[in-house]
């Protein structure tokens, strides 16, 4: 397999692409410290994309150059099989660090129960709120702690508040 240094972002296409917009928002915005290698600028799907297979099979060619893996947890998230399901599938069988951002409670720094789809949440995945600077802060350190930690941790993890208040959060 290539070289992986993307981030894979799986989230609800029709209700939650504005979470996924403000995350290419900030890395666009000189005054933002956001950056992410975004695995979606490869092979591009065209907008009336239908059949599944064809997605699915694109979709992987994605996750080949993918470190790891964004969920944005909305409302609705946790009922989602055909496609946020089969990608956090896909994420688990490749062994690949999940950071889980609470867009359903931006607020919330743990793991949201109500909304959390059940797949992921008793693995080792970070939950973190929705703001620029924890995100990238677990984009910057968790896939590494991840790699050290995975065979003896489990469950969900979040960051102390000492390391919102560190970011200034």
């Amino acid at each position: 397999m290539g070289y992986r240094n993307k981030t894979y972002v799986v989230f609800d296409g029709d209700e939650d692409k504005w979470a996924y917009g403000f995350m290419l928002g900030w890395k666009k915005n000189e005054h933002v410290d956001f950056d992410f290698h975004d695995a979606h600028e490869i092979f591009k799907l065209t907008a009336n994309a239908q059949d599944e297979d064809y997605i699915k099979r694109a979709l992987k060619e994605r996750f080949k150059s993918a470190k790891q893996v964004i969920v944005l947890v909305g409302e609705g998230t946790k009922h989602l099989y055909k496609y946020v399901r089969w990608e956090l599938e896909v994420a688990i069988g490749l062994d690949l660090p999940i950071i889980a951002v609470n867009i359903a409670d931006v607020k919330k720094r743990r793991m949201d129960q109500e909304h959390c789809p059940p797949i992921i949440r008793d693995r080792y995945v970070m939950h973190v709120s929705f703001n620029a600077a924890i995100i990238k802060y677990a984009m910057d350190n968790f896939a590494e702690k991840y790699a050290e930690n995975k065979k003896t941790k489990t469950g969900p993890y979040y960051y102390t508040d000492e390391v919102y208040e560190k970011l200034g959060l």
